[in-house]
């Protein structure tokens, strides 16, 4: 569909989960700015909320920033799928998924209908292009931009292209417009936990593409780890999309389809090692470097069984009705008797410590309780004793530290 031809719809918020320094966060700030929705980051690693309120704090715009715990969100439902892998040398640790799923809860709380995720290392050039993503979330489940530039592929679809043959792209969580209203996916920690944000119970569900998104560039080769930390969730999500392709749905996935996907991975691989080492010439130092990643991928490869990719796949599906069943209950906050804003609130009940712009300079919106008080010079004000949420009911079936919203 081209952009010229779609209407533009109103975006509520941009969600960032941040992990780079506040300087990451420019284009963000002109993107929310230009739009004039909120900007809610949810910060991590490198990314600190106060720092990055101070360093928006020019700009008129709305920025709510959450200090994302280490330990995760208790009040969030526990997942299955991140654990169910243990701490075998599959499993990827990253709050990545955990963060946009958070903000989903947040958006979904504060009212928010329509919200755009964004990575902190994309560049939107047009910020209409949002606009248009959003417009067509009425009859999709989630409209990404196309990434263009420098592709948006795993280490080893990146090594495949740069050899010569064609590699697709699909669209991802860099750059998606989601209707946080009816939305009951949820991201898995797991590489390429966008694509399976995007599936349904059986298959793909229906998305859009409009617009253009830019990826800041990296060396997809600078360090086999990358290759290695991609591998489990690559095998999975490109496994799946293949079944798609021949017709078939996510329960066809059973261990004897994994036995031969894990099977036509290898050749794959060895496919693109192949093109490297019998092409006319010496080996590059970037060549090297690619061999080196592909190896990477090889020897996580060796580890994967199909009954682990069936075991995770049950685990996912069983998360998504655990999910479905929590984000049912999470209902808009209508009003509020102190006058803060619902995305404060909201990030009260949640339990997480939030800074908000208020259009005017850096607050203290929230700290896990409705007592939060205002900082007037950026420092974190002293807080009375908290004291217990009126929202929280009892805890629900899901988990003894989870609260019903």
């Amino acid at each position: 569909m081209s952009a010229s031809t779609c209407d533009a719809a109103p975006v509520d918020a941009i969600i960032v989960p941040s992990a780079r320094p506040a300087a990451a966060l420019a284009e963000a700030g002109r993107l929310a700015t230009a739009l004039g929705c909120v900007l809610l980051l949810l910060c991590s690693k490198h990314s600190d909320a106060e720092k990055a309120i101070k360093f928006l704090k020019r700009r008129r715009l709305d920025v709510v920033a959450v200090d994302y715990p280490e330990g995760g969100v208790e009040r969030l439902p526990p997942l299955r799928t991140s654990t169910v892998l243990g701490r075998s040398r599959l499993m990827r640790r990253t709050d990545t998924s955990a963060k946009r799923n958070a903000g989903l809860v947040l958006a979904r709380l504060a009212g928010w209908k329509r919200v755009v995720f964004l990575d902190d290392d994309i560049r939107v050039p047009d910020p209409i292009d949002l606009a248009r993503a959003a417009a067509l979330l009425d009859i999709y489940d989630g409209v990404g931009l196309r990434i263009d530039g420098f592709p948006d592929n795993s280490v080893v679809c990146h090594a495949n292209r740069e050899t010569g043959a064609p590699q697709d792209t699909f669209i991802g969580g860099g750059a998606l417009a989601v209707p946080a209203d009816r939305m009951d996916s949820f991201f898995p920690e797991i590489y390429n936990e966008d694509w399976f944000f995007l599936l349904d119970e059986t298959m793909l569900r229906r998305v859009g593409q409009i617009g253009v998104a830019l990826q800041t560039p990296y060396d997809p080769f600078a360090s086999p780890d990358r290759a290695r930390g991609e591998e489990f969730g690559d095998v999975l999500a490109e496994g799946l999309f293949a079944l798609f392709d021949v017709g078939r749905r996510i329960g066809d996935a059973d261990r004897e389809y994994w036995t031969m996907f894990l099977a036509a991975r290898l050749e794959f691989i060895e496919a693109i090692r192949a093109r490297i080492e019998d092409k006319d010439g010496p080996i590059t130092h970037r060549e090297k470097h690619m061999l080196e990643s592909l190896a990477a991928s090889c020897g996580r490869l060796q580890f994967i069984r199909p009954k682990w990719c069936v075991a995770y796949i049950e685990a996912w599906q069983r998360d998504r009705e655990r999910w479905r069943r929590f984000m049912s209950g999470v209902r808009p906050i209508r009003s509020t008797t102190d006058g803060r804003a619902a995305i404060d609130v909201a990030a009260d009940r949640l339990g997480l410590r939030a800074y908000h712009s208020g259009g005017s300079g850096p607050t203290l919106a929230s700290a896990g309780a409705s007592s939060a008080t205002t900082a007037t010079n950026g420092t974190k004000p002293k807080r009375e004793a908290p004291r217990p949420a009126a929202w929280a009911s009892q805890p629900i079936a899901s988990g003894p530290k989870m609260l019903a919203l």
